[in-house]
């Protein structure tokens, strides 16, 4: 039931369409761009609800307080601590590498704000369990989400985080003036 209110939600009232044509895998980062407003999260668990989808999601930790830190924990918020340096992508790494099912979505910007310098945290949890990057790109002026491209990361970073940008280009979040791939 809830998979149908979200789709009628996000495809009829919304006007939202979708365009995937890469497969699923059991284990993959899901690499979300561009992120420029709070919206795009409520555009995303539709979608994955309307998809059948359970997929996890990093967030600061500023917001996993109460209420929300429990509702987000519990629709698979991962709480992000910026200010530390801490072993997160080894540890996701290694989680990656154990689990049978494991999705994550990240946001490279790593902000809302505009960033030319992109967070690396999704590539390397990627080239470290060895699991592919789906592209998804959101896109508010045609109101589409796609995802037609794969990443599987080569140790090249520089080479693949240029690819990966590229298919960014030309995506327009909800505050385009908030999004850059910094090429």
């Amino acid at each position: 039931m809830i998979r149908k209110i979200c789709a009628r939600v996000l495809y009829g009232i919304l006007g939202w369409k979708k365009n995937v044509t890469v497969q699923h895998p059991e284990k993959c980062i899901i690499c979300l761009a561009p992120h420029t407003s709070n919206r795009d999260f409520v555009i995303g668990q539709l979608y994955m609800r309307a998809e059948g989808m359970r997929i996890n999601f990093m967030m600061k930790k500023e917001w996993f307080f109460f209420p929300l830190g429990p509702i987000f924990r519990h629709i698979g918020g991962i709480p992000v601590w910026r200010s530390k340096h801490t072993s997160m992508t080894d540890n996701l790494a290694a989680e990656a590498k154990k689990a049978s099912d494991f999705q994550l979505c990240i946001t490279p910007e790593g902000t809302r704000s505009l960033n030319p310098n992109w967070k690396m945290g999704f590539y390397y949890i990627a080239l470290k369990a060895g699991i592919p990057i789906l592209l998804y790109g959101v896109d508010y002026s045609r109101k589409l989400i796609q995802c037609t491209k794969t990443i599987v990361p080569t140790g090249d970073a520089d080479r693949d985080i240029h690819e990966i940008k590229q298919y960014f280009k030309d995506f327009k979040g909800r505050y385009p003036e908030k999004f850059t791939t910094g090429e």
